[in-house]
């Protein structure tokens, strides 16, 4: 069996935003950092997967230059780098041939946000055919507003709406979505342990 981390959106996209300092874990970097290290020690692919979106004139768009790696994750020579316009990194960062190509069958997915692109890629993942891991404490998330909240609100102001479902509560039901269904989820200690201990 051939393994690939994918890192997913890990990008200073989301440090520009507000909403970034109530996040689940606004230093994530560290701990997508410490899974690079063990898939490289491993001799596992690492596949990085930046999300844009192209004439939007958000912090998605490239050309406002946040469509870059958070500092601390720097790819090497010969590790794929791939752009999405879409949630899900097989399929919208053409991954699928690739990976195909180079016999991976099991993926581990990383990065922001929990339940949008990590969550996505995951499900397209899996089905796929595809086994799962997910590094559920080495990705974040943000405080997501109820639908139909009035637009413009500071931070506080979300914050404070009992119908905001808060990062922790976003993370739980992610892991409950995807565990025994479409991945089996583990920390970065469990992961990293278990190579620690496959080594000694």
């Amino acid at each position: 069996m051939a393994h690939a981390l994918l890192v997913i959106d890990a990008q200073k996209s989301f440090l520009q935003r507000a909403s970034w300092t109530a996040a689940s874990d606004p230093n994530v970097a560290d701990r997508i950092a410490a899974l690079v290290d063990h898939a490289r020690d491993r001799g596992d692919l690492v596949v990085w997967v930046l999300h844009t979106e192209p004439g939007t004139g958000t912090v998605f768009d490239p050309e406002r230059g946040f469509v870059e790696l958070m500092d601390g994750l720097v790819p090497q020579d010969g590790e794929p780098v791939r752009t999405k316009t879409v949630h899900n990194a097989i399929t919208g960062a053409d991954l699928h041939d690739y990976l195909t190509e180079r016999g991976v069958d099991e993926v581990t997915v990383c990065g922001v946000r929990t339940e949008q692109c990590c969550e996505t890629t995951a499900r397209v993942a899996s089905d796929l055919g595809y086994r799962v891991t997910f590094a559920v404490d080495a990705t974040a998330t943000e405080p997501i507003e109820a639908p139909g909240s009035p637009a413009g609100r500071s931070l506080e102001e979300i914050l404070a709406d009992p119908a905001t479902l808060l990062p922790d509560a976003v993370v739980q039901r992610t892991v409950y979505a995807l565990a025994g269904r479409f991945a089996q989820v583990r920390t970065v200690a469990e992961i990293t342990g278990e190579v620690a201990a496959t080594r000694g």
